[in-house]
C-alpha cells in the first residue's frame, strides 16, 4: 500500500443551515459532523490529515483541538479547487495518493472510501471519483460518461443542460488524486462558470484532455454520501446515524 494523505474541505459557512455556527461544527449525535470525517480518514491510514478552514476558522480549530490534524486557511471561499490548492504547501514533500473529503459528509463509511481507494490503485488512474445514484439529483454535479461507460466529465447543476440534469448519477465530492501532480492541474483551472468559482470537478476534464486515466466508483449505499447543507438534511443524518451505530465508532 502506498502513501496516503487526506484533505478535508471545511471552509464554508453553510447559509442554508440558518445558523451563525460554521456548518461543519453542527452536531450529529453529539459530535461535530466533521469529526466523523476525520475519524474515517484516520481509520484508512492517512499519514497526514489536513483540514481546510475559512469561515469561523478560530472556532473550528478550537473545536478540533486534540483530533491530531493540521489546518490550512482558505481566506476567500473561491471554490473547491481553490480550497484544495491551499493545502499544496503543507503537502510539498508528499508523494502518493491524496484523498479529498467534504467536512459535511458524516455518514461516509470507512468501507466505502476503502473501495474508492482500492479501485484507484487497481486502475492506475490519476483521479478517481466516488459517485452515487439518486432518484432526486437536484443540486448535485452530474456525472457524464463516454459510450464505453468511462468517466468523461462532471457538470455542476447550474452549468448543466436540461438533458444533463436528467442524469441520476451524481458527484459526491469525494475524490482520490495522485500528488503532487494534482496541484499543477489545479493551477490551470479557471472560474469561467455561473458560480464564478474554481471547480475541483474541472480537474477531471483537464486530465481527460491530456489523455490521462480517470475512474469512477458508484457508492453501494447512496445515503452514505449525503452532504449536510440544511437543517432538514441535518435531521436526516441524525436519524441515519442513530440506525447505523457502527458509524459512531
Amino acid at each position: 500500500m502506498g502513501s496516503l494523505a487526506t484533505v478535508i474541505l471545511a471552509a464554508g459557512k453553510g447559509k442554508r443551515m440558518k445558523s451563525e455556527l460554521a456548518k461543519v461544527l453542527h452536531p450529529v449525535c453529539g459530535r461535530p459532523m466533521v469529526s466523523y470525517v476525520i475519524k474515517t480518514a484516520k481509520k484508512l491510514g492517512s499519514q497526514q490529515v489536513i483540514v481546510v478552514v475559512g469561515y469561523q476558522r478560530e472556532r473550528v480549530v478550537q473545536a478540533l483541538q486534540g483530533e491530531g490534524v493540521e489546518f490550512v486557511v482558505q481566506t476567500e471561499q473561491l471554490g473547491t479547487a481553490h480550497a484544495l490548492l491551499q493545502a499544496s504547501q503543507a503537502l510539498a514533500d508528499f508523494h502518493g495518493e491524496l484523498l479529498v473529503l467534504s467536512g459535511d459528509t458524516p455518514l461516509l463509511s470507512e468501507q466505502t472510501v476503502s473501495q474508492l481507494l482500492g479501485q484507484h490503485r487497481d486502475s492506475g488512474a490519476m483521479a478517481t471519483v466516488l459517485t452515487a445514484i439518486l432518484e432526486d439529483p437536484y443540486g448535485y454535479g452530474r456525472v457524464l460518461r463516454t459510450r464505453e461507460n468511462m468517466l468523461e466529465a462532471i457538470v455542476e447543476e447550474k452549468d448543466a443542460s436540461e438533458e444533463q440534469r436528467a442524469i441520476k448519477e451524481i458527484n459526491t465530492g469525494t475524490y482520490c488524486f495522485q500528488a503532487p501532480g494534482i496541484f499543477g492541474i489545479l493551477s490551470q483551472i479557471s472560474r469561467d462558470n455561473r458560480q464564478d468559482e474554481f471547480y475541483l470537478t474541472d480537474a477531471i476534464a483537464i486530465l481527460r484532455l491530456r489523455g490521462l486515466p480517470v475512474a469512477a466508483v458508484v457508492a453501494e449505499n447512496s445515503w452514505e454520501t449525503l452532504g449536510v447543507n440544511s437543517v432538514d438534511q441535518l435531521l436526516i443524518a441524525e436519524e441515519i446515524m442513530a440506525r447505523h451505530k457502527e458509524l459512531k465508532n
